[in-house]
């Protein structure tokens, strides 16, 4: 196809995540769902020895993203299926999908404004994009179960910043953890208190 690694990349991360909304939509039972993470956790694993996944794990760098990416649906699962809120591991998941995945593109592509923290490259245009998805997402989804709460809008806000902030801050993939899990936690634990 031409296309560059990293652009292949980021289109079956963000192409992969829906995953999460086929299993809150069919309600897929929570053992399925933590199964299928494990097997995939274990080939993403393999794939780091052995050539698996070529065109996903060979863009130059070390990461164990699609690692996380994986073990973040199986936790997320395990934690909001039998609370039955599957919402929030939509949220955890989308947030990752989509804004992680537009953050890199953007970022490469119309990044002028970089910045660095613990030797991770980023750029502020990247950051930008991944606060402003982070808050459609979390808002979206929030809206489509709460409606219109005026604390949704704060609730997705809190949701995006953090997200924003774990995935500035994360090396060797581990946002693909870190954005999932912190962003269903902020907007489920803000949920709960409001």
């Amino acid at each position: 196809m031409g296309a560059q690694p990293e652009t292949t990349r980021k289109i079956v991360h963000i192409g992969a995540g829906h995953v999460i909304l086929i299993a809150w939509w069919m309600n897929v039972p929570a053992w399925a769902g933590i199964a299928a993470s494990g097997v995939f956790s274990g080939i993403a694993l393999l794939s780091y020895r052995f050539p698996l996944l070529p065109g996903i794990n060979s863009v130059g760098r070390k990461s164990l993203g699609t690692f996380f990416y994986a073990l973040s649906i199986g936790l997320l699962i395990l934690w909001f299926w039998p609370l039955q809120q599957p919402q929030y591991a939509a949220i955890g998941i989308l947030t990752m999908t989509w804004g992680d995945g537009l953050a890199a593109l953007v970022g490469q592509r119309f990044g002028q404004h970089p910045y660095q923290i613990w030797g991770e490259k980023k750029s502020w245009e990247g950051s930008a994009a991944m606060l402003c998805v982070s808050y459609l997402v979390c808002a979206t989804i929030l809206l489509s179960i709460n409606g219109l709460a005026p604390a949704t809008w704060a609730i997705a806000g809190a949701g995006a910043a953090v997200a924003t902030l774990l995935e500035s801050v994360s090396k060797y993939g581990i946002d693909n953890l870190s954005v999932p899990l912190g962003a269903a936690a902020i907007c489920y634990g803000l949920v709960q208190i409001v």
